[in-house]
């Protein structure tokens, strides 16, 4: 049976409900949105055209960069567009497609950060096994099974939300379509498709953070009969590598892994892990690690020598 569809549109409530702020809202996610943009893309060009950064932990990088580059680019400049207008307002269809998308890169980021720890403790407790067991082939399997995992789990989401049945009101509290202001608006039991939602996202965070979490104790634990210097370095990649996931996994476990509830914090705590999370990840990777400040800074000389020439 289908489900009934009074609605045809949403209205987004949006984030910043002060007239006066919004201009300053408007700048600031501008800037945020051009660094999240251009920081990534930065990292991309480098790893791509470096011949030193050729070791799967790029590779995985610049696929990173990638999915954060686009994560933020579902929902930024929707919001930035908002700002102006007074109703903020978004079609069934539109709606539907945003979730889906979130929901598609989101995810895969989770399953390629799982991956990059991988690699990481294949790379320091089995240093004499690492160019065996992590070919190029066995990478680009890794890539793509992220992407099938993030493909699999964003339809899982929409169908269970596509097939509630929504009749009105079609105001959403927030600044793009999610889960959790979607089951609040539909007009049936939601306490079902709330759990599953649990089941379906708030597992593969909490599953895939505990997997992250053990792997770096058992790495940090492995780093004690190194020498100094190989502990140095080990730790300033691993260091990165925690700091993105405590980052962007903390808010994912606190929007997901509860009952199908909203809270007044929700927004502030998803513009975290939508919008600052991918700006910072450039920034993070690259200011602990000097073989991509190298790279970065012979790309930057050899494009000045291209520009003199």
């Amino acid at each position: 049976m289908e489900p009934t569809q009074n609605v045809t549109e949403f209205i987004l409530l949006g984030l910043c409900h002060n007239e006066t702020l919004q201009p300053v809202c408007f700048v600031f996610f501008v800037l945020l949105y051009i660094a999240t943009v251009l920081g990534n893309l930065l990292i991309i060009v480098t790893v791509k055209s470096s011949q030193h950064l050729k070791s799967p932990m790029y590779f995985f990088l610049s696929y990173l960069s990638f999915v954060d580059m686009c994560f933020s680019s579902v929902t930024v400049p929707k919001l930035i567009a908002d700002f102006f207008v007074e109703r903020k307002t978004i079609s069934f269809d539109g709606c539907i497609a945003q979730l889906f998308v979130v929901h598609f890169f989101g995810c895969t980021e989770i399953f390629l950060l799982t991956v990059m720890a991988y690699d990481r403790y294949i790379a320091i407790c089995k240093p004499l096994h690492y160019t065996t067991i992590m070919r190029g082939c066995v990478c680009g399997s890794f890539v793509m099974a992220s992407w099938v995992g993030g493909f699999l789990h964003s339809m899982v989401q929409t169908l269970l939300t596509i097939q509630l049945p929504f009749c009105g009101p079609n105001e959403i509290d927030h600044y793009f379509c999610d889960v959790h202001p979607l089951l609040k608006l539909a007009c049936t039991d939601t306490y079902l498709v709330g759990v599953m939602v649990i089941a379906n996202t708030g597992m593969i965070s909490l599953t895939s953070f505990v997997v992250l979490v053990v792997s770096y104790v058992i790495i940090l634990v492995s780093l004690r009969t190194r020498s100094s210097e190989g502990r140095r370095k080990a730790l300033s990649t691993c260091a990165s590598h925690i700091a993105v996931v405590i980052i962007f996994f903390g808010p994912c476990i606190f929007m997901y892994l509860r009952p199908s509830t909203t809270f007044s914090e929700d927004k502030m705590v998803t513009v975290f892990y939508t919008i600052i999370t991918p700006m910072l990840n450039p920034l993070i990777y690259t200011l602990r690690n000097e073989e991509v400040k190298n790279a970065m800074r012979k790309l930057g000389s050899r494009k000045v020598t291209l520009g003199v020439k």
